[in-house]
């Protein structure tokens, strides 16, 4: 069934996508508490704001959300949108949680079902929100929901983009909701009254970038139906969309294929950035979709690319991936390809962050004065809103020296220091930097926190290792608005068992009659005994030796031994406990001479 619109049905014929495309070019990463109020009619419920929190990275809110699908920015009216999908299950809702441009929660909306694409008209009037059967539009000054489209032949939810004065949506179907990555997927446009079909369709979630001179991308990730997806470019402009250059990247034996994240125009239009998953960043033109004669650098090592979007302005581009630690999770690189200017680094890491770029994660302000990140976790279930205000220039920090630690010899269960330096250029920082540590040992690894780095560049790392052996410590700095991240430094501790002793106190003498009573104490360092300690007593006379009834020490690490001697003479009292996992053992003696 062909999707019909709100108030003009209409119908239309599809034609196969992939069909045409064979015959292109070819290559050789805190949840809002929902409040019951309704606003009638408008599918808009209100909800207590997450707080954005000062960050080194301008601002930042938790987002009220456990997945993510898209971003749209409002430069307008300075709003900022971001869907959360809710895929688990067709009938889920979606919500759309809305922030101002400094990173105020403003409001939430609540969809009927889940989002999967947002998208603005060319004034920023109307928000259109794809969802599973339909594109919703929305009112962006109150936030009411004014119609929109059916989508009758769409069970996934699928991509929007406004271009050419035109709403275009992508629109998919699967009997199966967990098929839908892999859905055959058609293109519609809807002007505000009447949908047609575009007659371009091929499978998977096909993503939708609008570009300046009414120019719009199609991107295929992979899928199970397409080993070798294709990038496209389409005019816009005679109110049809019209292809003018396709590619798929495959070499004659598959290899090379494009791995689809996301896809930017340069301010001009002259240039697409596609964010490949495998490949990095490819630079093409936006002509014929051939490589651009510069290349833009590599990503760093351990980067794998996510996001990439082009400022406004024709200043920046900027690209998100997917990094562990220092490394780099997002760049800001001149947009000109030929400028080595050394670009501008953010590393996310941590629970007041994010540890990566979402895919599709990155807009800008219309100005450039303002880039909007979305960070999710390693999970995919938390994400994180950045508003960042890039600065004109950032300095070099490096970790200066090795790391050292006191005391000496690490011990299980007590405290330890791990100290280093961190040095850095261009002014003294408004706020003292910080950097983060985690310890690895035999169960995994550990967060430890952020430390405070003094004036002099020094900090201390401190921790209390809880198990024997190695443990290694990572220090990293992930930069701020003005300093790059810094190279990771570690260092690796031995963790020895904790020691323990025993005093004993016995007289001098006894007698056979009035027997022997010794006292004595027991201590244990480090991690508390999951038990009291239980203390073997040997007795050795002129007799022999034999052990005793054992001993349990009391709450306050006390005991007493009570013997009476078979002999006269010498006899030695050896009391010993034979350690643990975390403990060292220990032992202890004392000689007594028996009289009549």
């Amino acid at each position: 069934m062909v999707p019909a619109s709100l108030t003009d049905p209409s119908e239309a014929q599809p034609c196969l996508w992939g069909t045409q495309l064979n015959t292109a070019h070819r290559s050789g990463r805190l949840a809002a508490t929902l409040l019951a109020a309704t606003l009638a009619g408008a599918g808009l419920t209100v909800a207590v704001a997450p707080v954005a929190h000062a960050a080194p990275y301008d601002a930042v809110a938790k987002l009220p959300i456990s997945s993510y699908s898209a971003i749209a920015v409002d430069s307008v009216h300075e709003r900022v949108y971001v869907a959360d999908n809710n895929f688990g299950s067709q009938f889920n809702q979606g919500v759309i949680a809305v922030y101002a441009f400094d990173g105020a929660w403003v409001t939430t909306i609540t969809t009927p079902r889940h989002v999967s694409g947002l998208a603005l008209s060319a004034d920023s009037s109307v928000l259109y929100a794809g969802v599973r059967d339909r594109v919703l539009t929305y009112d962006t000054t109150t936030y009411a929901n004014t119609g929109g489209v059916y989508g009758a032949t769409d069970t996934c939810g699928g991509s929007v983009a406004f271009s050419g004065g035109k709403a275009y949506y992508t629109a998919a179907y699967s009997w199966y909701i967990s098929d839908c990555d892999n859905a055959h997927t058609d293109m519609y446009s809807y002007d505000g009254t009447t949908v047609a079909s575009t007659g371009w369709n091929d499978f998977g979630r096909l993503q939708l970038e609008a570009g300046p001179g009414d120019r719009m991308a199609v991107g295929q990730p992979l899928n199970t139906q397409a080993a070798d997806p294709f990038l496209a470019v389409f005019d816009t402009s005679s109110g049809s969309a019209v292809k003018v250059a396709s590619r798929r990247f495959a070499d004659a034996d598959g290899k090379g294929a494009l791995n689809f994240k996301d896809v930017s125009f340069s301010a001009d239009g002259g240039k697409v950035a596609v964010a490949d998953g495998t490949a990095g960043t490819r630079l093409l033109n936006t002509s014929d979709l051939s490589d651009a004669g510069t290349a833009y650098p590599a990503l760093p090592a351990g980067a794998s690319a996510s996001a990439v979007a082009y400022s406004g302005d024709g200043t920046y581009l900027a690209r998100g991936a997917a990094a562990s630690g220092a490394t780099p999770d997002l760049l800001l690189a001149p947009a000109d390809p030929t400028d080595a200017t050394a670009p501008l680094e953010f590393a996310f890491e941590g629970s007041l962050d994010g540890d990566r770029v979402a895919p599709r994660g990155l807009r800008w302000s219309a100005d450039g004065s303002r880039l909007f990140a979305v960070t999710t976790n390693a999970a995919g279930n938390q994400y994180w809103l950045h508003v960042i205000q890039p600065p004109a220039v950032q300095y070099g920090a490096r970790f200066t020296g090795d790391l050292s630690h006191s005391p000496v010899q690490a011990v299980a269960g007590e405290p330890l220091a791990v100290r280093g330096k961190l040095e850095y250029d261009g002014p003294a920082p408004a706020e003292p930097l910080k950097v983060r540590a985690t310890r690895k040992d035999s169960a995994g690894s550990h967060d430890l926190g952020t430390f405070t780095v003094k004036d002099d560049g020094t900090f201390t790392v401190l921790d209390e290792p809880d198990l024997t052996g190695d443990a290694t410590y990572t220090v990293s700095f992930l930069g701020d608005l003005t300093h790059r991240p810094a190279d990771d430094i570690t260092t690796t501790v031995t963790v020895a068992k904790a020691p323990t002793a025993i005093a004993l106190n016995a007289p001098a003498e006894a007698t056979l009659d009035g027997g022997v009573t010794i006292t004595g104490t027991f201590t244990a360092q480090g991690k508390a005994l999951p038990e009291r300690a239980v203390l073997t007593v040997e007795r050795t006379d002129r007799l022999g030796s034999g052990v005793l009834s054992s001993v349990t020490v009391a709450a306050d690490g006390t005991f007493t031994i009570n013997d009476i001697p078979r002999t006269r003479r010498e006899v030695t009292y050896a009391v010993s406990w034979p350690g643990d996992d975390l403990h060292e053992g220990s032992s202890a003696q004392a000689t007594v001479f028996v009289r009549r």
